[in-house]
């Protein structure tokens, strides 16, 4: 994944607080959390309620690198999440004990359920969820991608979808292209796409093309309905998550034998 990991040097100048160009939008981080790897979000269901257990979304390949066709669902994990507030500083250590659901099939996207509740990290830490639109996306909205992992805003436009995004081994459908502002680097994997006239969710941030490959790892290419490929070096790439809505019932429990719910079954 070009968004995918990142090497020693861009880890030990997060560890210290140095971000790596000026944020492209007002700084708010309210939801957005960092991972060890990546980027994520705090999020919500359109019917959560307080008393449900909070979820937190980044990337299944911030998770790891997943084989075509493999879907992992409610694994037992313990996993930490560094919460952030609006202007970016962590206010609290989140632990996610469930991972819920992750693939790189169709989307590249997970979600870990914590074993605390929204309720329970409003009264604590005054932070609150985003909450994931349930509706598709539209070309030309203005979005914001927050990145927990370098405390960075980019600002830009959904350029337009993109009918398959190919990278290596793996194929993405329906994926979001953006206008150039938002250049996304490393260790942005995972985080959010948020529409700024609603401050829903309707993505997730994954890869982009580096150096101008064709299909391969960190050079994702499109593919049309016709299967003619095209090359765009520089452009970035995210993932719909509007999908997901359909997969949860009450209490952030995920049936993905639901209606509606289309996202890769295992």
């Amino acid at each position: 994944m070009a968004r995918r990991l990142v090497g020693t040097l861009l880890a030990a100048i997060a560890a210290l607080g140095v971000t790596t160009a000026p944020a492209q939008a007002a700084v708010d981080f309210t939801g957005i959390v960092a991972l060890n790897n990546c980027s994520g979000s705090l999020v919500r269901l359109p019917d959560s309620a307080p008393a449900d257990k909070a979820l937190v979304l980044t990337n299944g390949h911030c998770v790891e690198l997943m084989k075509p066709g493999q879907v992992i669902v409610d694994r037992a994990v313990s996993r930490n999440f560094s919460l952030l507030n609006g202007s970016g500083a962590k206010i609290a250590t989140l632990t996610g004990t469930k991972l819920v659901y992750a693939t790189m099939t169709g989307t590249d996207a997970a979600l870990y359920q914590l074993g605390t509740t929204y309720g329970e990290i409003q009264s604590r830490y005054g932070s609150r969820a985003l909450e994931l639109s349930a509706s598709h996306p539209v070309a030309g909205t203005e979005i914001r991608i927050a990145s927990g992992y370098w405390k960075r805003i980019y600002s830009c436009q959904i350029d337009g979808f993109v009918h398959q995004v190919k990278e290596a081994d793996w194929t993405w459908r329906d994926s979001l292209r953006y206008t150039p502002s938002c250049n996304t680097i490393g260790g942005t994997s995972g985080s959010p796409i948020i529409d700024n006239a609603s401050d829903k969710v309707v993505g997730i941030n994954n890869t982009g093309n580096e150096s101008g490959g064709r299909c391969t790892m960190n050079n994702p290419c499109e593919v049309d309905a016709a299967s003619t490929v095209t090359v765009r070096k520089g452009t970035n790439y995210g993932q719909q998550t509007f999908g997901f809505v359909s997969c949860f019932g009450p209490g952030t429990t995920l049936n993905l034998a639901l209606p509606g719910c289309t996202v890769a079954k295992p």
